[in-house]
């Protein structure tokens, strides 16, 4: 039986690169009244753009970053955070 575990790392520098885009994307949903949380996470789930705001190049922004990244460095967080 093969039973390998695939290992993904993002290294820091990248890392924080994704943290600080993904707040200026979070700042700009909450300056047009969204609630950011809830728009972030349709767009993980979807992959639709339209839940993301054009403003401050938001929408462009998001769709520059890797899913997988993105979800790693929240679930990473999530659980720092414990």
């Amino acid at each position: 039986m093969n039973d390998k575990t695939m290992t993904f790392s993002l290294n820091d520098e990248k890392e924080n690169k994704l943290r600080q885009t993904l707040t200026i994307i979070y700042d700009a949903l909450k300056e047009k009244g969204y609630n950011p949380i809830n728009q972030i996470v349709g767009y993980i789930l979807s992959e639709d753009p339209t839940y993301i705001t054009t403003h401050n190049n938001a929408r462009s922004l998001i769709r520059k970053i890797d899913r997988d990244e993105l979800l790693q460095v929240i679930v990473k967080a999530y659980l720092n955070d414990q």
